[in-house]
């Protein structure tokens, strides 16, 4: 997310395309955007001109790795962790709303194995 570019963001198509290089899987990753997402991506847009980062830091650079780090420890908030927002996405969608396990496994970029791979070729962006 922290390396997000403005070319990878489709605000008319409503979808941020992470290209594979830039992925673990080493496979195009498409995630689809919210109202609220969109809203917030346009008026980041506004000021990060010179930039072609979203999360920009210093000297039109992305943010750092220790950017969100750092935003917990003075939230006071030794409690969590970056990676248990992936953990607490994934239990409340389990939890609390009723997807495939395939589309809340895509979600996170998971990738399928094995005999399925060969024929699970969708996004299920849809």
């Amino acid at each position: 997310m922290l390396g997000a570019t403005w070319d990878e963001i489709g605000l008319k198509r409503r979808v941020w395309t992470v290209p594979a290089e830039r992925m673990k899987a080493e496979r195009e990753h498409a995630v689809p955007l919210t109202d609220r997402a969109i809203e917030i991506l346009s008026k980041l847009a506004e000021v990060s001109v010179g930039s072609g980062y979203v999360f920009f830091g210093r000297q039109g650079r992305p943010l750092s790795s220790m950017a969100m780090l750092q935003l917990l420890k003075r939230m006071d908030r030794s409690d969590i962790t970056v990676h248990g927002f992936r953990s607490c996405f994934r239990d409340w969608a389990g939890d609390c709303t009723n997807p495939p396990r395939e589309v809340a496994e895509g979600c996170l970029a998971h990738t399928v194995k094995g005999l399925e791979a060969a024929y699970r070729r969708s996004d299920a962006i849809e």
